[in-house]
């Protein structure tokens, strides 16, 4: 019987970083190069032959308007194809909640629990990473991108 796991996806920007917990803590950690639209579907793929994927995760923005909505539409497809749970939460659980690229010198930053940009001189460098550790309770089941911020940008 194969292990029963949970999958966290961070494709906000390069590498895409998918995470493996077992029991909310991480077991392995998948990194790629690769545009999220060509290789998200070999990993989950070759992941679910090895796991039994109990719940999905993702980083639902705000970043790459692009790269959230491959993200979503193909995780959620897989969450009811699957029938798997899919959880989200905004990216800055996985950048310590440093600022993040939105266009020229305006930077997403999250002050407090609201989002917003602000434009900045220095630019800062974000990394994203994986938690050692799940925090259940930074996820919520509402999963759709974060739409709801100011669009930057055509």
């Amino acid at each position: 019987m194969p292990k029963s796991v949970e999958v966290v996806f961070v494709t906000l920007s390069s590498p895409i970083l998918i995470g493996i917990y077992e029991n909310a803590k991480l077991i392995k950690t998948i990194s790629s190069e690769e545009k999220s639209s060509e290789i998200l579907p070999i990993i989950f793929s070759e992941i679910s032959k090895q796991y039994s994927v109990k719940s999905l995760f993702y980083a639902n923005g705000p970043g790459s308007f692009m790269a959230i909505k491959i993200a979503y539409i193909f995780l959620k497809s897989m969450s009811i194809l699957k029938n798997i749970p899919l959880y989200a939460t905004d990216a800055f659980y996985f950048n310590e909640n440093q600022p993040i690229k939105a266009i020229g010198k305006l930077y997403f930053v999250k002050i407090s629990s609201e989002i917003k940009t602000q434009k900045l001189e220095t630019v800062p460098k974000t990394k994203f990473t994986l938690r050692d550790v799940l925090d259940y309770s930074e996820f919520s089941t509402t999963n759709t991108p974060l739409y709801g911020i100011e669009a930057v940008g055509s």
